[in-house]
């Protein structure tokens, strides 16, 4: 059975560690905001200016004034700045955050990521993404393992426009939590439930596959 949105943000949090500042690209990954495990102390940045995000707000918390960068409500950590998107973006290219999750329409053997172009729809521009993945070593994407005609997003080569270049290590999907080395895909983890056979099927680059794949754990 495929991972729900929430089941992988939920995976995607179990790779934060204390003390860290951590950026939450658009979709799926602003969820990650729910699930920052109990007692850790993590500093969530937003592009737009603020660092020290929280939860998404309650009907009552609501502060139509206070959002991320994807234009959703959230809520204001104890200890939280606001500042100029200008600044914000001084502190990724200046290489201060220590996690970023993106989404992505394609992620390739090589590391490379497409996520901010379809050709043929309009697209207001690549918006924050390629500064985070310049400016960041560790990347991780969350995303469906294939698209919605069943067609791979992990890839032998992008065919979209990319992001970024070499940057990605590390991939959270609906099937498997995967990691990146030496022009292939590692499969790691997979979902509950979700067999080898499956993963396999539906990855169109180099599958590296152990004798024993392990169920994630949440």
């Amino acid at each position: 059975m495929s991972l729900t949105r929430e089941q992988l943000a939920m995976r995607v949090a179990r790779e934060l560690q204390d003390g860290y500042y951590v950026n939450l690209g658009i979709g799926i990954p602003t969820l990650v905001a729910n699930y920052v495990p109990e007692g850790m102390e993590v500093m969530l940045q937003s592009e737009n200016g603020l660092l020290g995000m929280g939860p998404f707000p309650t009907e009552e918390e609501v502060d139509a004034d206070m959002i991320n960068a994807g234009k959703q409500t959230v809520t204001a950590a104890t200890g939280a700045s606001i500042f100029s998107s200008a600044e914000s973006f001084a502190m990724i290219r200046g290489g201060h955050v220590d996690l970023t999750v993106l989404g992505a329409f394609e992620v390739d053997v090589e590391g490379n990521i497409a996520s901010w172009m379809i050709p043929g729809k309009l697209i207001k521009g690549m918006g924050g993404a390629m500064d985070l993945v310049a400016g960041a070593d560790n990347i991780i994407v969350t995303m469906t393992h294939a698209d919605k005609h069943g067609n791979s997003k992990l890839l032998p080569k992008c065919t979209l426009p990319l992001t970024g270049a070499g940057c990605i290590k590390k991939v959270v999907t609906d099937l498997a939590y995967i990691e990146i080395e030496d022009g292939k895909f590692h499969l790691k983890e997979r979902a509950p439930g979700v067999p080898v056979e499956e993963i396999v099927a539906k990855t169109g680059g180099e599958l590296v596959v152990p004798d024993d794949v392990p169920e994630m754990q949440f």
